[in-house]
């Protein structure tokens, strides 16, 4: 079950690849997260030392959060992925240019997990391309709808 999608991903790159992973989160995340409180069109993904991480993935806290909790919205948060996983992972962004984007968030057996794509950036010409198929395709079922 989604939670939250980065629909612009799929416009400013080719998705190559997808990873699920899991997120180190602190409990009044889950708990906003749960309610529908994150935003996740400006963050980004990093690999630093054979980790990875989601950095500007705002989570707004609950008033009800603890008063012994300090909560920073915009922390850097670690994603959790196999060993063999990170090591292609860093393969391909340092050597071929790909980037890593998060995609959306969802539920997987009651734990939220975060989608990751490893893509390639769309060129300005790209954009349109695909604005041009969509326009045609859209163009298509409507004469086909007529037609009937």
């Amino acid at each position: 079950m989604s939670i939250i999608d980065n629909r612009k991903a799929g416009h400013d790159y080719f998705i190559e690849e997808r990873f699920e992973a899991g997120m180190a989160l602190e409990g009044w995340e889950v708990k906003a997260i749960r309610a529908g409180r994150v935003q996740i069109r400006e963050c980004y993904v990093i690999v630093r030392d054979a980790e990875v991480f989601v950095i500007g993935m705002h989570i707004s806290p609950l008033l009800s959060a603890s008063t012994h909790v300090n909560p920073d919205p915009t922390r850097t948060r670690k994603l959790l992925l196999h060993a063999e996983e990170i090591s292609r992972l860093i393969g391909k962004v340092e050597r071929a240019g790909f980037a890593l984007v998060p995609l959306d968030l969802h539920y997987s057996k009651g734990r939220i997990k975060i989608s990751v794509g490893l893509g390639k950036g769309k060129k300005l010409f790209d954009k349109r391309d695909d604005e041009k198929a969509r326009d045609w395709e859209r163009e298509k079922q409507r004469l086909m709808r007529d037609k009937h």
